[in-house]
């Protein structure tokens, strides 16, 4: 009943250390919350260590079970506050309430003289919060389960017999993955090393049994002849009659159909629970038709989650809201999960509303930072000391300049280039020394790790460290003193004049890491030192402004010059990358223009990337790898790295299918051998196919992730075509960059280790944090996006643009258009209207609809409009309008 007791009117609360350590046991996510409620001083909760107080410890008596021996302790701390409480000159009486949902436990206080209730009876019996009440969990399913008492599911095996089926290999355990484009299919990815049946189709109300995304389940494997293909159906779970089961069923059978024998996939069906993995969930209530009802559905806004039974008083307050609910229980006779509210977030389409739903849906920690962690920061005015100079390089005489994003303000990389003496060029990575600021172990360290990664939506930015930090002291602007780590490159070149530039993003009298190569003309290495510095950054340029300096021919100034020398070195650089077998992919990237005034997006283009863009990169790219191969030499067992696995051939098949309608032959038997596909797929009569092509591999890749070097053998990036990489030029918003800055700093002798630090099992732990942090990063700004897309068409009305075929389903297409780089799917079946005929081909892949084919990659043009018809799921509705159908 955590959702309960974090409410405002429940105060003055004892939790016993019996308690909390149960609480512990049970649930780490609700023990950090009980804990934070015992740390909130307006709640007056209070922790009591009943376990190590002389008059309230009891020990375990003979044929006692240890959980009869903690509801006995608990009665005992009870009666002792009483007694305790008795004694105090108080003219008001304080009397301890006891709060149980354990039936026996109540009974047998009850029988002792103590007052006590279940929490339903109590939060009832506050008749000045009725509101309180509907914030109830469900504590089991009996009395609430479907008068039809029908048995839908069957039953879950019990977890000892599921650890046993386990073992001996009978059932198989994985993580429970829901689609997001059907309910009634979900996959099963399986837990361990063995390659065979490492993902399972789950089809069918039935065999998805009652699990929800991200739970751990149980699976046995249908026979051959019962698995089935990958459905390319898009179906969503629209009904409101929760008993409608043959309308189910039907649904169901739409998915069987005749499919090529080689698209067969293991099947199978979830037969237990070995651990939920429910979260409390953002949606909308759909209100119930019946009259002064309190049940009623509540939509979550993650289409992978299940709707959800809850009972309100509230319903015609909470309609057109979006508000939170948590699941309590699944019984076997509920078509949905039984749940309760939680709280009321706003009106369903206000732009702080859903900006808030989108971070809580995507586990986005976006609190305020609290003053434990604020007590950690460098207090005002910060100036640079003697001593922080002690491990330092002076580079303040260097050209140093950063160039980023427009609007950028953490800035955390800068640039130079110079030629020295001997006619090689010096180029220098400056990385801003965020390490010096977090001391491992303290709350700002740990909150920073918690976060992971810095969150770039549409209008905000979900700092990783706090303001201070992120666009001040850290931040490499120009003009402003800071220190820095630096990669510095000499580079050998004909004449003798020295070039300085600082890129990326580099401020003027900052601390900074440096990494500094010494390179010839050709930007072969010839050294990499590092070193803790102090820059001054001369300049902090957008990329447009970079680029200008560049192909300027009236300027001639040092950060010019540097630039110059920089993009010449980095267009060497990408080209050994690519001939290395680096992948140059595609992904359309939008920017929204806004209204200074309401903020609404006003214009949606696509982002145009200029050579400095590609500049930057490649020296931050250089420096990564630098870095890695330095920390892995001196570290082996504990280095922080990034790898990109291969992926496995099938995810290629879409890619390859799809070339070949074009008469194209994409290679994928190596990174290099798809790289050189991808450059000789071109079409005189079709510019655009070449970026088509590149956009379509991007979604046959694997996700990039950290590790630990001492876990795992394989290192290798497949993207950059690199055998060893990492993460080292962006502290300010990456929690890994600043690992990998302190084990970097131990390896110069700029700073001491620390425990945690060569701990591989701990390290191991953290990247598992951080790999899934970077990931609901990229799913909270796409979702961002897609809100902000939605918001343009709202205010711009129906459009049509012409937009090109990525894939094909059996029932639509999905279609991108390249003016907004926006992507969307065109159904040919609408409720309430006759459905046309549909051949699908998935060889070709094509789809036919009456005597028109559509195949991959063509070109169409579509009919764009917002369609608002459901309010909690508004979506970019699209229409074909060339070819007719």
């Amino acid at each position: 009943q955590i959702d309960i007791l974090e409410d405002p009117v429940i105060k003055n609360v004892i939790v016993l250390q019996t308690v909390l350590q149960e609480v512990r046991n049970r649930s780490a996510p609700v023990y950090k919350r009980i804990r934070d409620v015992i740390g909130n001083p307006e709640k007056h909760f209070y922790s009591f260590t009943n376990e190590h107080h002389r008059e309230t410890y009891i020990e375990q008596e003979q044929g006692e079970t240890s959980n009869d021996r903690n509801d006995r302790a608990i009665r005992v701390a009870v009666k002792w506050y009483n007694e305790h409480l008795k004694k105090m000159q108080d003219e008001e009486k304080i009397q301890v309430i006891f709060l149980t949902n354990d039936r026996t436990n109540k009974e047998k206080a009850l029988e002792e003289g103590i007052t006590a209730y279940t929490c339903e009876e109590y939060i009832k019996s506050l008749i000045a919060n009725p509101d309180l009440v509907d914030r109830l969990a469900c504590v089991s399913d009996e009395g609430k389960e479907i008068e039809s008492g029908k048995i839908i599911f069957p039953e879950h095996i019990p977890l000892s017999k599921l650890q046993q089926g386990i073992k001996s290999g009978i059932y198989l355990q994985g993580t429970y993955r829901a689609s997001r484009d059907n309910y009634l299919e979900a996959t099963v990815w399986v837990h361990g090393d063995a390659e065979e049946n490492k993902e399972i189709i789950i089809q069918g109300l039935k065999h998805l049994n009652r699990a929800v995304h991200e739970d751990i389940v149980a699976v046995e494997l249908l026979a051959r002849d019962e698995w089935v293909a990958p459905s390319s159906v898009v179906l969503q779970d629209d009904g409101q009659n929760e008993d409608d089961i043959e309308n189910e069923e039907e649904k169901e059978n739409i998915l069987k159909t005749a499919v090529n024998k080689d698209m067969l996939r293991p099947t199978g069906k979830v037969v237990g629970i070995i651990k939920r993995n429910w979260r409390p969930f953002c949606g909308m209530l759909s209100k119930s038709q019946i009259k002064e009802a309190r049940r009623h559905l509540f939509t979550p806004a993650d289409r992978r989650i299940p709707r959800i039974r809850i009972e309100t008083r509230q319903a015609d307050t909470l309609e057109g809201q979006r508000i939170v609910v948590a699941i309590d229980g699944w019984p076997r006779n509920s078509r949905y999960p039984n749940g309760h509210f939680v709280k009321n977030l706003g009106s369903a389409g206000d732009k702080e509303t859903e900006t808030e739903v989108l971070l809580l849906e995507h586990d986005v920690p976006h609190q305020p930072f609290s003053q434990g962690v604020l007590s950690f920061l460098p207090k005002m005015p910060w100036t640079i000391t003697e001593q922080d100079m002690k491990y330092r390089e002076d580079l303040r005489h260097l050209y140093v300049c950063s160039v980023d994003p427009p609007g950028c303000t953490d800035i955390d990389d800068a640039l130079h280039c110079r030629e020295v003496e001997n006619g090689n060029i010096e180029v220098g990575v400056h990385i801003a020394d965020v390490s010096h600021f977090i001391r491992p172990g303290n709350a700002l360290d740990e909150e920073s790790a918690k976060r992971g990664t810095t969150v770039y939506l549409c209008e905000k930015r979900i700092d990783m460290v706090p303001e201070l930090l992120s666009s001040n002291l850290c931040s490499l602007r120009s003009n402003v003193d800071r220190y820095m780590y630096m990669i510095h490159t000499l580079i050998l070149t004909r004449n003798s004049r020295c070039l300085y530039v600082d890129f990326n993003r580099f401020l003027s009298h900052r601390l900074a890491f440096s990494c500094i190569w010494e390179m010839n003309h050709k930007a072969e290495i010839l050294k990499t030192r590092f070193t803790k510095s102090i820059i001054n950054s001369k300049a902090s340029l957008t990329y447009a402004e970079a680029q200008m300096r560049i192909d300027s021919a009236t300027m001639n100034d040092d950060i010019t010059t540097s630039l110059r020398g920089l993009n010449k070195l980095a267009k060497i650089l990408k080209k050994k990358r690519i001939d290395n077998g680096a992948l140059t992919l595609s992904s359309p990237e939008v920017r929204f223009h806004m209204d200074s005034e309401t903020h609404d997006p006003i214009d949606l283009q696509t982002k145009e990337l200029k050579e400095t863009n590609s500049m930057v990169e490649e020296f931050m790219l250089l420096a990564n790898v630098s870095v890695a191969q330095k920390i892995y030499d001196e570290f082996p067992e504990f280095a922080l790295l990034r790898k990109h696995p291969a992926p496995p051939p099938s995810n290629y098949d879409i890619l390859v299918k799809a070339a070949k309608t074009k008469n194209l032959e994409i290679k994928t038997d190596s990174a290099k051998a798809l790289a050189e596909s991808l450059d000789k797929a071109e079409s005189p009569t079709f510019p655009y196919l070449n970026t088509l092509l590149r956009i379509l591999t991007t979604r046959c890749m694997m996700q990039a992730v950290y590790f630990c070097s001492g876990m795992d053998n394989d290192f290798h990036h497949y993207g950059l075509a690199s055998p060893i990489y990492t993460h080292f030029t962006s502290p300010i918003r990456r929690y890994a960059d600043i690992i990998v800055h302190r084990l970097l700093a131990v390896a110069i002798g700029a700073d001491s280790t620390y425990p945690e630090l060569t701990d591989k099992h701990k390290l191991a732990d953290m990247c598992k944090n951080l790999n899934y942090r970077h990931k609901m990063a990229q799913y909270a700004q796409r979702a961002s996006v897609a809100f902000h897309t939605q918001l343009f068409f709202k205010s711009k009305g129906v459009v049509n643009e012409d937009a090109y075929i990525l894939f094909v389903r059996k029932n639509a297409v999905v279609v991108l258009i390249p003016k907004y780089g926006l992507e969307g799917t065109v159904f040919f079946e609408e409720k309430g209207k006759p459905t046309p005929r549909l051949d699908y081909n998935n060889e070709v892949p094509s789809l036919t609809v009456e005597d028109t084919t559509l195949c991959v990659f063509d070109k169409v043009k579509v009919n764009i409009m917002l369609d608002a018809s459901n309010i909690q799921h508004q979506k970019i509705r699209m229409v074909l309008v060339e070819p007719k159908v």
